[in-house]
């Protein structure tokens, strides 16, 4: 068994799109702004997020249909600097819910959501960094 991707329905297909593209800077595996599909990752590692328009997804399975409530799901993204992430995606238009801050003492993180209410989190691993001979922020 292999784990290909994480796949979020969402109700507005193009604005999610945007997002994951244009503010996280992910890239798309082709072109698909308007849907009803889409997979896009990152420039290191394997992982991928896939978007999938809900109401399609609802022929389906009838029972997606109706729009979920409260936090459905928690992206990861480890990042190398994560202030310098966190600059840049704020200059994207990426609202944090929370600044970079530590948790615990291995890790730094950072909060935001999509357009649809996804939670998005940032993480910097301080052990790599103290490992490369840089002291943790």
């Amino acid at each position: 068994m292999e784990l290909t991707q994480i796949r979020l329905l969402v109700s507005d297909f193009p604005t999610v799109y945007r997002f994951y593209r244009d503010v996280l800077g992910l890239k798309p595996q082709f072109e698909a702004e308007s849907g009803p599909y889409a997979k896009l990752s990152p420039d290191t590692g394997h992982a991928a997020i896939a978007l999938q328009d809900r109401a399609q997804m609802a022929g389906v399975l009838e029972r997606l249909g109706a729009e979920p409530g409260g936090y459905r799901a928690l992206v990861v993204l480890r990042v190398e600097d994560l202030d310098a992430a966190h600059a840049e995606l704020t200059s994207r238009g990426a609202e944090f819910t929370r600044d970079p801050g530590p948790m615990g003492e291995r890790m730094r993180v950072a909060y935001l959501e999509d357009p649809e209410g996804n939670l998005i989190e940032l993480q910097e691993w301080l052990t790599l960094r103290e490992q490369a001979g840089s002291a943790p922020a």
